[in-house]
């Protein structure tokens, strides 16, 4: 049975596809954008994440490690290039609970048992389960028999993607999913390869050969002031996914900061500390462009 890494499993979502779900987290990710509000999803490892404005500089986390791996109150396992195992030992004792392990490997068994719980909310809604991260298809062993998993226990199975995979996994997987929800960022190649870390050729081209295929897929696009919210590039999503034969709708997701903190216990910084949410009437007026091309458009929700 495979074997995966999740960081989260997130209950009664109502963002990642219709009615109420679970949505599971892979870990892993391709990409770096800066708005990311799942940055510990980045790393193929579980990870330990510390909130120091919670640290009570108390030493336990020391005094407990039996590695040697922490340098000093409220340290990060591993900072010092110590032998961390991620055993969890410094996490368990934190008083202030300021000591977080993001990511544990599960087999698929273990995560449709989790999913089953809330069957009866799916079937009440017509909900089901998201595979999202990260990038869910850097797992993709796991990914096709947890979704094959899940199908044959009758769930609506849907997967958020940012695109960027190999093209013959994506489709693979196609039969399995009954939703995709499939990220675009910018149109501009050198932009998006710049602020992105990724080339988008390979996102444009996978998201073509899947509406090929399949007949439902939900394009959500990030409204980040001042990165990608200019009209010109936003026109030309419009057109392009217009173009694609399977795509029923799309989702402007307005920039918010949940995902700051989120860096901050990784010790990484955060650039875009200064950036505000977008007005409702600016995400409201650049919905037009993608109504004017005749797609379904809301706006709200995560990016």
């Amino acid at each position: 049975m495979q074997r995966g890494v999740v960081f989260d499993i997130q209950r009664y979502s109502t963002r990642d596809g219709p009615g109420i779900r679970t949505t599971v987290f892979l870990k892993g990710c391709p990409a770096s954008c800066p708005w990311c509000h799942n940055p510990e999803s980045w790393s193929t490892a579980p990870q330990v994440m510390v909130l120091e404005r919670r640290c009570l500089g108390c030493g336990t986390c020391l005094e407990v490690c039996p590695h040697g791996a922490l340098t000093h109150a409220g340290a990060r396992p591993g900072d010092n290039g110590g032998p961390c195992t991620l055993c969890g030992t410094c996490i368990e004792a934190c008083p202030p609970d300021a000591r977080h392990l993001a990511g544990r490997e599960m087999d698929v068994d273990e995560v449709l048992a989790e999913v089953l719980r809330d069957r009866v909310f799916y079937e009440e809604s017509d909900g089901g389960v998201t595979f999202s991260g990260g990038e869910p298809l850097l797992q993709h062993a796991f990914l096709t028999e947890a979704l094959s998993a899940c199908r044959a226990a009758g769930l609506h199975t849907a997967v958020d993607t940012s695109g960027y995979a190999p093209q013959a996994h994506l489709l693979a997987l196609a039969p399995l999913v009954d939703l995709f929800l499939y990220d675009l960022k910018l149109m501009d190649a050198e932009r998006h390869r710049a602020l992105i870390g990724v080339p988008n050729a390979p996102i444009l081209d996978n998201l073509r050969a899947l509406g090929a295929v399949h007949g439902a897929i939900r394009v959500r696009i990030p409204i980040v002031p001042g990165f990608n919210d200019d009209e010109a590039d936003l026109e030309a999503a419009a057109r392009f996914a217009s173009g694609v034969p399977g795509v029923q709708a799309v989702e402007l997701l307005p920039y918010h900061r949940a995902g700051a903190q989120k860096f901050e216990r990784l010790g990484r910084s955060y650039r875009l500390a200064d950036v505000a949410s977008p007005p409702r009437e600016r995400v409201e007026q650049l919905a037009e462009l993608f109504r004017a091309q005749g797609l379904a458009t809301t706006t709200g929700g995560t990016p």
